[in-house]
């Protein structure tokens, strides 16, 4: 049975066509992948599917009668509900009262009747078989549970269909695997999602079936059964994808990052050393302590013990703009709160790292910072009208090029890249790992810290694995897969051989 059917569906902004005659449809009881890069159009659909947005033409029908209105609580009130990946939840408020939000329960006087709503939110939890206290704050709760929360709340308003965007960004694979049984619980009672992600490996595991969209126009749509995770890139992607291995073995020169016991909050007795022109992939589990290693060596966070060396110094007193003078740079894993200012423009947030290195000099020349903008935008193929432009106005590949370019500009000969490929499409990704190598070969030495072992196969000359705040392993390019990864990361593989 049908739930949803959007019919040539088109919208302009400005006189662009953003959406151009797209067809869409949701069966009851499904998981619907809807798919391209950032920019074919699918948050636009979608917000015109949740009222955020008037179409300019097509028709809306959901569960059989036509979707006029175009407000955002018409569609809620419709059974339609939208859980961005920027929650929306009210942190300084209860879970209880985050669910009951505009729809508080009252008794006779107009008095609001805690106690029935953390007595329904209760119910409303045990029924999804979710361990939450409704009387919790929700900026107590992790990232996991605020999710659920959202699906939970969008439940409690009648919700028939959900559609998650990038729902698994911020999550551990533990919080991912519970998100996904609570799905296939719901589909199973005949809701449906629609599931927007970059990560194949979920889209997978989780949909039933698939739309592709690229440049504002439907390409196909499908039974995921009937299709795999190359055919799906190329149809977001096109022809000009090509994801061939650009993996080179290179000669590795000197040492320039040398860690012995290296002890700070979040990790301990870390010893490594990485050669100039060096790759190393670092992964493990969510708080495995790599995030913290990588701001340690940055001079973020502090260094309680052992040694850094740098290019064969040893480093004291260390700081961020210590590090920066070592020629060190960092793209922080959450490029929207550690990275991107979104007031400024493309050239003021490439240049903003340089000139806090070089303070002494007070005026900043637009010409001189016009022409290397330039030629960093044209070497990272950094898709942008104008340098003048938000960076806000940018898709999330081209921001984290900006970002690179930023550090490039400093000169920076070492960098450490937390997640670098986060929120970005198959496309993007594709151009990172070929920079990644690039920058390589010309001399760079780069840390890549990622939960997704085909991300350090595609660049990676060896894998450090961590396990609760220190080395576990370290794997050669060769030994690199899934399997020899997890076994470490859970210190499976020596729980192993205590029990035999």
């Amino acid at each position: 049975m049908e739930m949803l059917n959007m019919t040539d569906i088109s919208k302009s902004f400005f006189g662009v066509t953003v959406l151009n005659h797209v067809n869409f449809s949701v069966e009851k009881g499904e998981v619907h992948a809807l798919l391209g890069e950032n920019g074919a159009g699918k948050s636009t659909l979608m917000n015109i599917l949740a009222g955020v947005y008037t179409r300019d033409s097509g028709q809306i029908r959901f569960l059989g009668k036509p979707l006029e209105s175009s407000s955002v609580a018409a569609t809620e009130r419709a059974g339609i509900a939208f859980v961005h990946q920027e929650l929306n939840l009210f942190n300084d408020l209860t879970v209880y009262e985050n669910i009951f939000l505009r729809k508080e329960i009252t008794n006779k006087l107009g008095v609001l009747d805690k106690k029935a709503m953390i007595r329904e939110a209760k119910e409303l939890f045990d029924s999804l078989g979710v361990d939450m206290d409704p009387c919790e704050m929700v900026s107590n709760l992790e990232t996991g549970k605020k999710q659920l929360l959202e699906i939970a709340k969008a439940l409690h308003a009648k919700a028939e269909l959900f559609i998650l965007d990038e729902p698994t960004t911020a999550l551990n694979n533990e919080e991912i695997a519970h998100l996904f049984q609570l799905v296939n619980r719901l589909k199973a009672d005949g809701k449906s999602f629609v599931f927007i992600s970059h990560k194949m490996t979920e889209i997978f595991a989780l949909a039933d079936r698939y739309t592709v969209l690229r440049n504002g126009e439907f390409i196909h749509s499908g039974a995921i059964a009937d299709t795999t995770p190359q055919a799906v890139t190329r149809m977001m992607v096109g022809e000009s994808f090509n994801d061939a291995e650009s993996y080179q073995e290179r000669d590795l020169d000197q040492p320039v990052l040398e860690l012995e016991g290296l002890t700070g909050p979040g990790f301990h007795d870390v010893t490594l050393t990485v050669r100039k022109g060096e790759v190393v992939g670092f992964t493990g589990l969510v708080g495995a302590g790599i995030s913290e290693l990588f701001q340690a060596i940055f001079g973020e966070v502090p260094i309680q013990g052992g040694t850094l060396k740098i290019n064969g110094e040893a480093v004291t007193g260390h700081s961020i703009h210590k590090a920066m003078q070592h020629k060190v740079s960092m793209v922080a894993a959450n490029r929207k709160e550690n990275s991107v200012v979104p007031d400024f423009s493309l050239l003021e947030n490439n240049y903003i790292s340089e000139h806090t290195l070089s303070g002494r000099i007070q005026h900043i020349f637009r010409k001189k910072e016009l022409d290397k903008f330039q030629t960093l935008r044209k070497a990272l193929n950094i898709k942008a009208n104008s340098p003048d432009d938000s960076i806000t106005s940018l898709s999330g590949g081209n921001q984290q090029k900006v970002i690179l370019a930023r550090w490039l500009n400093t000169q920076a000969d070492i960098l450490l890249m937390d997640n670098p490929t986060q929120g970005i499409d198959v496309g993007a990704k594709a151009e990172i790992y070929h920079l990644i190598h690039q920058l390589a070969r010309e001399g760079k030495t780069i840390l890549v810290n990622t939960l997704e072992i085909p991300e350090i196969q595609q660049v990676a000359d060896r894998c450090v694995v961590f396990y609760h705040g220190s080395v576990q392993a370290q794997l050669a390019r060769q030994e690199i897969n899934e399997e020899a990864v997890m076994l470490q990361a859970t210190n499976a593989i020596n729980t192993a051989e205590v029990l035999q």
